[in-house]
C-alpha cells in the first residue's frame, strides 16, 4: 500500500511517501518533478513516514546529521548509482557535479547526466542532493529551489552560509 502524508517544515510543506514500510519519496510540495497525483492519505500509519518525520524535525533543529530511515529508491540503474553516491557526501560538505561523476567512476563529461539524475532524486534532504554545487561554487540545480538549497547548506554549516539572507 502506498501512503502519503504532507506536513509542515521550516522551508515549506513536505510530502512523505512510503510503500511497504520503506520511504520512497520526500518532496517539497510543488517542487520541480513533484509526482503528479500525490495526495495526503491522512495521518501517517507507516513506520517509515513516522521515523522520517521525526528525523527531519531533528535535522531542522540542528540535532541530526545522519538519517536511518529505510529507503526504496525507484529509478534507472544509473539514477540509483548517482543516488547511492549522493549518500556518501559528508554532512557539512559539498561536491561539484564533476566530483560526483569522478567518484562514481564515470567520465568527467558525464556531469550533465549526473546532474539530471541528481535532480530526479526522489528522497530530498535524506539523500542529500542539495550538497552538489556547480564547478564555480554556484548553488544551482535544486528541484526544491535555490533558496531552499542555500538554507539546507547553511543549516549544515557548508557552502552558502555567508549568503543566507531569506531565512
Amino acid at each position: 500500500m502506498i501512503e502519503c502524508h504532507i506536513a509542515p517544515s521550516p522551508l515549506g510543506h513536505l510530502a512523505y511517501r512510503a510503500e511497504d514500510d520503506c520511504l520512497t519519496g520526500l518532496f517539497f510540495v510543488g517542487q520541480k518533478h513533484f509526482p503528479a497525483g500525490l495526495i495526503d492519505t491522512g495521518p501517517p500509519k507507516s513506520r517509515a513516514i513516522m521515523t522520517a518525520m521525526e528525523q527531519i524535525a531533528e535535522y531542522f533543529a540542528g540535532e541530526r546529521s545522519v538519517f536511518s530511515v529505510p529507503l526504496r529508491l525507484n529509478g534507472t540503474e544509473f539514477q540509483q548509482r548517482v543516488w547511492a553516491a549522493l549518500q556518501e557526501i559528508p554532512f557539512g560538505t559539498s561536491w561539484t557535479y564533476g566530483d560526483l561523476a569522478r567518484r562514481m567512476g564515470v567520465a568527467a563529461g558525464a556531469s550533465r547526466a549526473v546532474g539530471g539524475a541528481n535532480g530526479r532524486n526522489p528522497v530530498g534532504i535524506i539523500v542529500p542532493c542539495h550538497r552538489v554545487i556547480g564547478a564555480d561554487g554556484e548553488l544551482t540545480g535544486y528541484a526544491g529551489g535555490v533558496e531552499r538549497k542555500q538554507h539546507l547548506l547553511t543549516l549544515e554549516g557548508g557552502p552558502g552560509r555567508a549568503q543566507l539572507t531569506l531565512f
